[in-house]
């Protein structure tokens, strides 16, 4: 098994100094990779800015925008099995990056913003026999708001968590499949519902 993990933010630029970006870890990432890993799967993992070391064993690729991101997820995807895309990228991104650093004009800015790359969604509608495991951070009717990315994204699973995962050490999950019924409830450190992930997916997929 070939596996594909995108984890960490991305960062969107507004001008050469400051940018736009989350609180995320990439601790959920890593804990997939290397539990993959434990499980004798190849692994390729395209991280976003994290204070983490890549896990010994995975081929490691660095990005910093979405756009980059996804265009290195995109080349990536045919040589492997399936992904797990459980970064955490910008949805938004400045119209335009101003050059140098800005300065204070002594009231408000306005800043025009457009949607960035939605790499899931790409990865699903290029996937064939490849299998997408999608991540979804809900804070207001999290089932339902799920589902719908499930099904837009053209995903295999999700797996639903809340905002109090960003950063945290700790998780729980609601592993979702395409038909909306839950196949995993997990809760625990990162690195237990990680492994309890892979597992599952390992038993499922050698099933099949």
């Amino acid at each position: 098994m070939r596996l594909l993990v995108t984890a960490g933010p991305t960062r969107e630029y507004l001008d050469d100094v400051r940018y736009l970006s989350n609180a995320s870890s990439g601790r959920m990432g890593y804990a997939i990779v290397e539990a993959a890993l434990a499980q004798g799967w190849e692994v390729v993992l395209i991280s976003g800015p994290v204070d983490l070391s890549p896990p010994v064993g995975c081929e490691f690729h660095s990005v910093m925008t979405t756009a980059q991101m996804r265009e290195e997820a995109v080349r990536l995807f045919p040589d492997c099995d399936g992904v797990i895309a459980a970064a955490a990228v910008c949805d938004y991104k400045p119209k335009e990056r101003i050059q140098g650093k800005m300065s204070k004009v002594g009231g408000p800015v306005t800043i025009e913003m457009i949607e960035t790359d939605d790499v899931l969604a790409e990865l699903g509608q290029c996937k064939d026999h490849r299998w997408v495991v999608g991540f979804a951070l809900e804070a207001q009717n999290p089932r339902e708001n799920a589902l719908q990315k499930l099904r837009r994204k053209n995903c295999d699973w999700i797996v639903l968590n809340s905002p109090e995962a960003i950063g945290s050490d700790s998780n729980t999950v609601e592993f979702i499949a395409a038909g909306g019924e839950t196949v995993g409830h997990w809760s625990g450190t990162k690195t237990n519902v990680a492994r309890s992930l892979i597992e599952w997916l390992s038993q499922q997929l050698s099933a099949d």
